[in-house]
């Protein structure tokens, strides 16, 4: 018998549940049970002038990744894989949203019960999607479960500075700064020849600087739930 409830994860990663005095539930779900103005999302989420598409009775239904600051795109890929899957990559759902900014403005997080509860979603549901199998495979593998190592495959690459630059740097956004050749909007026309020598005193990697919060490693993160615990 392997467990996989909220307490199980939580011991597994060794990601504790804080829940202020006085209170029954973490942050992150109260914050779920709310419903925050918009405005109050985009001003974190999205890049200026940006905000949410709207449905047919104007209510706020998603941000169009092109949309959003390099810091949500980044945590949105995080949360793509390891806490909410989804292959659905071009736009985030209002929760996504509530999620990424939870995360965005650290708010404590019962990170065991999220991932419970998207496992037993996707079991129940008729989907061929399998979420979290690479934890699944680690939680079988510490009850001493046989492996076929043939069956297992490979990870996605580390969300690093290269994987950033490459895939969730928007160049709208003015929070951000590479140091080193930005990457191309579109097709461009090819650089005339050159004989100059490179210059020795400039760095020879890029670097990223965020204004207040971090971009997240490939480590696990200490994070979310975009249904409160209960």
């Amino acid at each position: 018998m392997i467990k996989f409830d909220e307490d199980a994860f939580n011991i597994f990663l060794k990601t504790f549940v804080i829940i202020e005095e006085g209170e029954t539930l973490s942050a992150y779900s109260r914050f779920a049970l709310l419903r925050p103005y918009p405005q109050e999302l985009v001003a974190k989420l999205c890049i200026p002038g940006r905000g949410f598409e709207l449905n047919a009775d104007g209510q706020p239904l998603k941000i169009l990744r092109k949309n959003m600051t390099t810091l949500a795109q980044t945590w949105s890929v995080l949360s793509y894989s390891n806490l909410v899957p989804t292959s659905h990559t071009s736009d985030i759902t209002l929760d996504r949203a509530k999620l990424i900014y939870g995360i965005i403005m650290k708010m404590d997080m019962n990170l065991g019960y999220l991932i419970s509860h998207q496992i037993s979603i996707i079991a129940q549901h008729d989907s061929s999607r399998l979420g979290f199998p690479a934890l699944i495979t680690a939680l079988c593998k510490g009850r001493g479960v046989t492996l076929d190592s043939r069956s297992l495959e490979s990870l996605s690459p580390a969300i690093n500075l290269a994987y950033i630059k490459k895939n969730c740097w928007n160049l709208d956004d003015p929070t951000v700064t590479f140091r080193g050749p930005r990457k191309a909007r579109g097709k461009r026309s090819k650089a005339p020849p050159t004989t100059a020598a490179p210059d020795a005193s400039a760095p020879s990697s890029s670097t990223l600087s965020y204004p207040t919060t971090a971009a997240p490693s490939s480590s696990t993160p200490a994070t979310p739930a975009p249904t409160p615990a209960q």
